[in-house]
């Protein structure tokens, strides 16, 4: 079975998302699944890098104040930690996620896309990587094991770009607004960071009937305007 996810790699409830994701395959006694991570950009006109305080950015993006925009965050903190992820928010630095869908893609060529994904999460949110940079996303491929040449080449070219966007072009055509956004055996789909059981349950229905009408049940994720907050 196929698993499509659209997720960013700045997108908190994505990580969540794909820790839930492995909870569910550990307790799925289905076929083979296959991962496919596709691209999102929750900000592409963002820069390479946004310096700032994340707390207080929050806070005036929601109209809140400091204290309730570190309630938030505490929150998606004890979430994440359900699920073994890991979140320092006083060390993230946003940025543009364009170049690391483009390695994404490369990754998956050579068989750790999923290990690239895992390595970008745990850099921006618990290390503090620029992602937006090249020089970072670099050291974070050469991790799980690309090769540093090739994974220049990519960066200092456009190659990729072409998957890249349309990934984001096909995310717009079936209606994803939101992320993560998982798509089973492309008949059933499942919008935002539900609980592991709901994933074995999205699975379960995509073996068994293969083919039927997209169930596009909402959950806590994040989209351009933020992620959102239970």
């Amino acid at each position: 079975m196929r698993v499509d996810v659209w997720s960013d790699v700045m997108c908190p409830w994505c990580s969540v998302g794909r820790g839930n994701l492995l909870k569910a395959l550990e307790s799925f006694d289905g076929e083979t699944v296959e991962i496919r991570w596709r691209s999102f950009q929750l900000d592409p006109s963002a820069p390479e890098v946004v310096e700032g305080d994340y707390v207080q950015k929050l806070a005036s993006k929601y109209g809140k104040t400091r204290q309730e925009a570190q309630g938030w965050i505490e929150q998606m903190s004890e979430r994440g930690a359900e699920v073994g992820v890991a979140f320092d928010f006083s060390k993230i630095r946003p940025g543009n996620t364009f170049n690391a869908h483009r390695l994404l893609h490369f990754a998956a060529e050579h068989g750790l896309q999923d290990a690239l994904k895992a390595r970008l999460f745990s850099g921006y949110f618990e290390q503090g990587v620029a992602v937006g940079k090249a020089e970072a996303l670099v050291g974070l491929a050469v991790d799980v094991g690309l090769d540093e040449a090739q994974v220049r080449r990519v960066l200092e070219t456009d190659a990729y770009a072409e998957a890249v966007r349309t990934d984001l072009q096909l995310a717009k055509q079936i209606g994803v607004t939101g992320v993560p956004f998982f798509v089973f055996e492309e008949s059933v789909a499942v919008s935002g960071a539900h609980p592991p059981e709901n994933l074995v349950q999205a699975m379960k229905q995509a073996v068994e009937r293969r083919v039927v009408p997209v169930q596009n049940s909402d959950g806590v994720a994040c989209d351009s305007d933020g992620c959102a907050i239970e």
